[in-house]
């Protein structure tokens, strides 16, 4: 690692922070702000990627994911209406989910790094994105886990509810994971412009 992936560090140190902020922030029925803000990790990681190659992305994802025990360590000891601001459920689940998103992610964007610029950072990110949601809600929601923290009571996720309001009834857990789901998707589109910009300005080639 070399001063040239500071700003890449610091910047997913910086949307790793931001999100567990607002991630305690409700935005509608179903999202968080958290779920605005986190998804630009999988653009960090792959202008990473592109431009310093895996080796460096990886340990930028590894900073990020110690940014991230740090920030659970601190929800920990600060309690909310309903106990401590971060469970052991969410703090596995969170981890979990942004370690083997992220190197996913990675392994991805290098199987079609030689296709198309937009091909490896738009599937990197949809199947990165993907299993960062199934891991977390499932880790820190699903009443089949519930083992791994008997004393949590997530009891409230398991309501039976229509899917985002209309659909089909399932638990609200996986309502709060579709539309996080959902929100992913739409900026792993979005997040092609800055990734074109963001690698254009830093290689002074086309990417």
């Amino acid at each position: 690692m070399n001063r040239t992936h500071l700003p890449g560090i610091a910047a997913m140190a910086a949307i790793v922070v931001a999100s567990n902020i607002l991630v305690q922030f409700l935005f509608g029925q179903w999202l968080t702000w958290g779920a605005f803000t986190y998804p630009f990790a999988f653009l960090v990681t792959d202008v990473m990627n592109r431009v310093y190659g895996a080796g460096p992305a990886r340990k930028v994802v590894i900073a990020g994911f110690v940014v991230g025990v740090i920030c659970s360590l601190i929800g920990t000891q600060i309690t909310g209406e309903f106990g401590p601001l971060v469970t052991l459920r969410i703090a596995i689940g969170s981890g979990l989910a942004f370690l083997v998103a992220q190197m996913s992610d990675i392994l991805v964007f290098d199987r079609f790094r030689a296709g198309a610029w937009w091909r490896a950072p738009l599937i990197s990110t949809l199947v990165g994105s993907s299993l960062d949601t199934a891991i977390f809600f499932t880790v820190a929601f699903s009443g089949a886990l519930t083992f791994i923290d008997p004393a949590n009571d997530v009891s409230w996720a398991g309501e039976m509810l229509p899917l985002l309001g209309a659909g089909p009834v399932a638990p609200l857990w996986v309502s709060l994971a579709v539309a996080d789901w959902m929100v992913k998707l739409g900026l792993a589109l979005l997040a092609l412009i800055p990734f074109r910009v963001a690698v254009v300005k830093l290689t002074a080639r086309p990417a």
